[in-house]
């Protein structure tokens, strides 16, 4: 994926990487009509950080939760709360998918680990209104091709993650698949041509 320009609020920085602060997202999953969706809301437009952009609920891991894989997990279920109103029932029941790194390249950077978790029953999730001012369910293949037509505005991690997720029928299959599994971080690379950056993946021509 080419990029002219770092996302909304990420600069590049010329001197020694920054250490990742640790945080915790969570890809909340149903059934739709045409099978599977997934849960993305709208960051304020007006926000340093990723302002406009549509992502899936998650935040920094706070000092008071801890460290380790039980840390992520508590703050995954209070960020999910705080910024769409669901209130996930167990931490310990939030199956794990997947490890982004930020690139070393980048001044603001993330350790962030994704969990899969499906709508509670009996509940909807609502936008908080000052973080996130939007909410929307989509199906991973909708909201790509939402992306390329400008109608969606994404970020390399989500607009992976998707490409990744469209390929299961349900909510049922995907987490049939991930449970158990040994995730393995990601951790993207900046390559400058000119004034271009282009961000490369483990095993693409280019990666150091």
């Amino acid at each position: 994926m080419d990029v002219d320009r770092p996302a909304p609020g990420e600069h590049l920085n010329p001197g020694e990487p920054t250490t990742p602060r640790q945080a915790a997202s969570v890809i909340v999953l149903r059934d739709g009509s045409d099978g599977l969706e997934v849960l993305l809301l709208r960051r304020n437009p007006n926000a340093r950080f990723m302002g406009g952009a549509w992502v899936f609920p998650g935040g920094a891991v706070d000092a008071h939760e801890g460290e380790g894989d039980l840390s992520h997990r508590i703050a995954a279920v209070r960020e999910v709360e705080e910024e769409a109103g669901l209130r996930l029932p167990d931490p310990a029941a939030l199956v794990k998918f997947s490890r982004w790194i930020t690139p070393p390249q980048i001044a603001i950077r993330f350790d962030t680990h994704f969990f899969l978790a499906p709508l509670p029953r009996g509940q909807e999730p609502r936008a908080d209104g000052e973080e996130m001012v939007a909410l929307g369910w989509h199906a991973p293949a909708g909201a790509l091709d939402a992306h390329r037509r400008g109608a969606l505005q994404l970020v390399f991690p989500t607009i992976k993650q998707l490409e990744q997720l469209a390929g299961f029928p349900s909510a049922t299959a995907l987490l049939e698949w991930a449970e158990g599994r040994e995730v393995v971080a990601v951790e993207p690379r900046v390559l400058m041509t000119g004034e271009a950056a282009r961000l490369v993946l483990p095993g693409e021509p280019g990666y150091p």
